[in-house]
């Protein structure tokens, strides 16, 4: 039985997004295919466990390309990688497979299109993340970081009239479109994305969070930190109206001092979180008296992406 009044409102959506499946797929079944060891350049996806768990199974994982052996395998993680990581691969003849997520490449060749029409590229994004830094060297001449609201300011174009923003995936919603609005108080003729860049999941996250927060006296996030939505979750929270949130990698990252005079709790998770992560969290707060669970809905997700085609099973004659 729960202490009376305590309870955990769990959002939903929270976890795996259909990107993040697919990556992590995506190397399931290069071992399956191939055997250990799969290499893998940087983090398949920005989860410690996710990362642990691979490892054990024989997945090795590089900063770079030049730390493969020529010839063998890697995949390319779910943030995406630029024309020279491909070109670096190829030069050792390492066979490849890209595991990037499909809203990621979408924004590669947004990117790729406007620096065709000559089009100066502000890249709203977190300086040093690895899928702006694969963005960013799709047409490196073209694109310039824009690293939240205050660096706007700084901001030198070389014509207002042929000037685009494009987005990492894993923003905050409110922040880019106050970063928007900024660059926009500075160059009125500045255009949009043909359609969204903050991918469909984060959005959503963000929603489930905002919904629950006015209700929480603290939200637990089950994310890693170097994990950008996962991040952004424990911040939208805050603004939502939380008294306080916290970002926890493992169920025993819980301080039970955070839960002193609490009766609510949130508990959600980045899209790079495996469901047993969240799981040992929810059996955790039981053991201080937080066992009565509702669940907060405000999406559902259907949306799922194919393998990448190096991995989809071959098709029967006929």
């Amino acid at each position: 039985m729960s202490d009376s009044g305590k309870r955990v409102l769990l959002a939903e959506p929270r976890g795996y997004c259909a990107g993040v499946d697919r990556a992590i797929e995506t190397v399931e079944r290069a071992l399956e295919k191939h055997g250990a060891p799969v290499y893998v350049r940087k983090e398949i996806v920005h989860n410690k466990h996710v990362v642990e768990t691979l490892t054990e199974r024989g997945v090795i994982f590089v900063e770079e390309t030049d730390e493969v052996p020529e010839g063998a395998l890697v995949v390319f993680s779910a943030h995406g990688v630029s024309p020279a990581v491909h070109a670096s691969a190829a030069q050792r003849n390492l066979r490849t497979i890209d595991a990037a997520c499909p809203l990621v490449t979408k924004v590669h060749q947004e990117a790729k299109r406007f620096a065709r029409d000559d089009y100066e590229i502000l890249l709203i994004g977190h300086d040093g993340h690895e899928e702006v830094e694969g963005t960013a060297g799709e047409a490196p001449e073209h694109i310039q970081l824009v690293d939240g609201p205050d660096s706007v300011d700084s901001l030198e174009v070389r014509d207002e009239s042929k000037l685009v923003w494009l987005s990492q995936t894993t923003l905050s919603v409110d922040e880019t479109m106050e970063t928007v609005s900024r660059l926009r108080e500075r160059f009125p003729q500045l255009q949009d994305p043909p359609s969204d860049d903050i991918c469909y999941a984060t959005q959503n996250r963000q929603v489930a969070v905002k919904a629950m927060a006015p209700d929480c006296d603290l939200v637990i996030v089950v994310g890693s930190q170097n994990s950008s939505n996962s991040v952004r979750l424990v911040e939208v929270a805050l603004q939502a109206g939380a008294r306080a949130s916290h970002l926890v990698d493992y169920a025993r990252d819980i301080d039970e001092a955070w839960l002193d005079g609490v009766s609510t709790v949130g508990v959600t998770s980045g899209a790079s979180v495996p469901e047993v992560l969240v799981r040992g969290v929810l059996d955790r707060l039981a053991e201080y008296g937080f066992g009565t669970v509702e669940t907060v809905t405000t999406a559902n997700e259907t949306l799922t992406f194919a393998l990448p085609r190096e991995l989809r099973p071959a098709r029967s004659a006929g």
